[in-house]
């Protein structure tokens, strides 16, 4: 994949929408130059959530990740950019929001590692796999922005 297109999901999860935080989480995103290729709000289903968090499968958490998910809308977005895996967590911050560094999403707004606010794609294979997973190919718009020009550096 070329590096310009490397794609990863971000969900604003339920407590973020509860919250109110859907425009600052992408506000965030934008300001830094990365583009939003995809998105939109869900119920996501016991069926999809299952799916999305299947490498957690019998781990004593994984119901409740499920449950949590499937609680309230959540609003899914396809971020594209370069290195956009590793820029999207480090913005994202610590699980943990004691943990996370001021100015990160999750040291500003979450509450607790259960109520963090944001998911954000490990791995830029599971960043292929769970855009694939909430988008289909049709809902997907990268779109040419002038600003590219100048985000494209090897710095």
């Amino acid at each position: 994949m070329v590096a310009d297109k490397e794609r990863t999901l971000v969900i604003v999860k339920p407590d973020g929408v509860q919250r109110g935080y859907i425009g600052e989480v992408l506000r965030r995103f934008e300001k830094r130059g990365l583009k939003i290729v995809g998105l939109k709000m869900i119920k996501v289903d016991k069926e999809l959530a299952m799916k999305h968090y299947g490498e957690h499968a019998g781990k004593p958490f994984f119901e409740g990740l499920v449950d949590f998910i499937t609680v309230s809308p959540v609003v899914v977005v396809a971020v594209q950019g370069r290195n956009v895996v590793k820029l999207v967590r480090k913005m994202m911050g610590a699980l943990k929001p004691e943990e996370a560094d001021a100015g990160s999403i999750r040291g500003d707004l979450g509450l607790s590692k259960s109520y963090n606010v944001v998911h954000g794609s490990d791995s830029v294979e599971n960043g292929k796999r769970e855009v694939d997973l909430f988008f289909r190919e049709e809902e997907i718009f990268d779109y040419p922005r002038d600003i590219e020009n100048w985000l494209r550096h090897d710095n």
